[in-house]
């Protein structure tokens, strides 16, 4: 089994893969803007649940980035100031995967990947600053 700092630096990594990509995807001439906010979604998951976990908490099993941000907010309270902006996020767990759903607008995809590149900053700065380095 792999120790808590594994499962860290396993939670950053995969949150960096998904802001990468969505960061990418917005770059591009014709932006998928569902593939974009998906994973602006999902770094954030994984960077909320990656705080979580270096506090010897299992995250639970959610997309709901306002739980997860409340929880992990009670052991790093700088993340507080995020959490209405998180509510922001959370559809596009699921709503940007299924074509019931409208897809986001431009204007939505670069406020999603904004706020999950300012969250994981916080969040990959404090966590270095507790030694959990990438």
């Amino acid at each position: 089994m792999r120790d808590r700092g594994d499962l860290v630096r396993g939670w950053l990594k995969k949150a960096r893969h998904d802001r990468v990509t969505a960061e990418r995807e917005m770059e591009t001439e014709n932006p998928l803007t569902d593939i974009a906010c998906f994973h602006a979604q999902q770094a954030v998951e994984k960077g909320l649940k990656a705080v979580l976990t270096a506090e010897g908490i299992t995250p639970p099993r959610t997309h709901v980035l306002e739980d997860l941000g409340l929880l992990a907010a009670r052991r790093m309270p700088e993340l507080e100031r995020f959490v209405e902006e998180l509510a922001q996020l959370t559809p596009y767990a699921v709503a940007t995967r299924y074509p019931e759903f409208a897809e986001p607008d431009l204007h939505e995809a670069e406020v999603a990947v904004g706020i999950a590149g300012r969250v994981l900053a916080l969040i990959d700065s404090a966590l270095q600053d507790k030694g959990f380095q990438r």
